[in-house]
């Protein structure tokens, strides 16, 4: 496995090739965001020659590859970081919604922490979510609705997330500045 700014990349070798697998530095929510197959230095030129074969892309072992670019210690130190930084976020958003109710500022911060989490690959957003703000997860999707509906977020058909619109950025830059005015 080689490691770079912008991701990990692990190599398999098949038969006269080597199979570079790309994954973005991250969670590793699915297969590889890219996929070069190129000669390996000791191939014979003979084998080079027949090309690529289906025998070579059906013995590619996506799942070893999957597991190893998981257990990276860089990339789980990126993830423990992340899920750190969303727990705090959804912590903030409960304690918005305790103290000030579904406001414009909690479904803005709601529908930040969500993207988050879909963006992350965590298989479960609304569940963790919920625990996060210690409501039911079916109070949660009413929640995010009410923050789609209001123009907070969209809508990605059949996936969780969204993007934030520019009333949620707004919305949550208007605070972040009134927090620095009051430091």
């Amino acid at each position: 496995m080689e490691a770079n700014e912008s991701g990990f990349e692990i190599i398999q070798e098949q038969g006269a090739w080597l199979i570079r697998m790309w994954w973005p530095t991250g969670a590793i929510t699915g297969g590889p965001q890219r996929i070069t197959v190129e000669a390996a230095g000791d191939s014979a030129a003979r084998d080079v020659a027949r090309g690529i074969s289906t025998t070579v892309l059906r013995r590619l072992d996506l799942a070893a590859a999957m597991k190893l670019a998981e257990s990276a210690p860089e990339l789980q130190q990126g993830v423990q970081e992340a899920a750190g930084k969303v727990e705090e976020a959804g912590s903030s958003a409960g304690l918005l919604l305790a103290n000030g109710g579904v406001s414009e500022i909690y479904l803005a911060m709601l529908a930040a922490t969500y993207k988050t989490m879909a963006d992350m690959g965590a298989p479960a957003p609304v569940p963790w979510l919920a625990r996060l703000i210690g409501r039911r997860p079916e109070t949660v999707k009413d929640h995010l609705k009410r923050a789609r509906r209001e123009g907070y977020l969209t809508t990605v058909a059949g996936k969780a997330g969204g993007e934030l619109t520019e009333k949620a950025t707004e919305t949550l830059s208007r605070v972040i500045k009134s927090d620095d005015d009051q430091d």
